[in-house]
């Protein structure tokens, strides 16, 4: 009786959590109808080139928040006014600042971002050098004891067995 109560109850939560689960993947996705393949491809550029707000490493096109989508039909409804790229771009960056573009524009603001990792690499390789070029330390001017020299020239003769 026990056995057959509880077979009961876990197919119920399985149930529960199948219907639960299945809505999810049951949403629906964004359809735009476009008047020529161009456009639809300026779409999809732009979304892949526009960050989501709230995901932050995601762009439009990959992101499933609210916001990226109500920013994807921003994009769509600009597309259809006849806007062209860099004015939408310029809208969304007015809008949400620099961080809205994947590759944010080259400014003041911006220099390290863009000039940052070459002066790295730059000051990394000048180390390098200077390293290397730096003197060797003369053996000449070292000076053994003498039972560091009769080690040594054992050392050495063991070698050369």
């Amino acid at each position: 009786m026990k056995i057959n109560l509880m077979c009961q109850t876990i197919v119920s939560i399985t149930l529960v959590y199948l219907m639960a689960t299945s809505t999810v993947l049951a949403r629906s996705s964004d359809t735009y109808e476009f008047q020529n393949p161009v456009t639809e491809k300026r779409f999809n550029e732009l979304n892949k080139e526009l960050r989501c707000p709230k995901c932050q490493n995601q762009n439009l096109a990959d992101s499933n928040s609210p916001i990226a989508k109500d920013l994807r039909r921003e994009v769509y409804d600009l597309l259809h006014q006849g806007k062209a790229d860099i004015e939408i771009m310029n809208y969304m960056v007015a809008r949400y600042g620099e961080f809205v573009l994947y590759r944010p524009r080259v400014s003041s603001l911006t220099y390290v971002l863009w000039f940052g990792p070459a002066a790295l690499i730059l000051m990394g390789v000048l180390v390098v050098i200077f390293i290397i070029r730096r003197k060797p330390i003369a053996l000449k001017d070292i000076e053994l004891s003498e039972a560091q020299q009769d080690k040594l020239k054992a050392l050495l003769k063991d070698k050369d067995l």
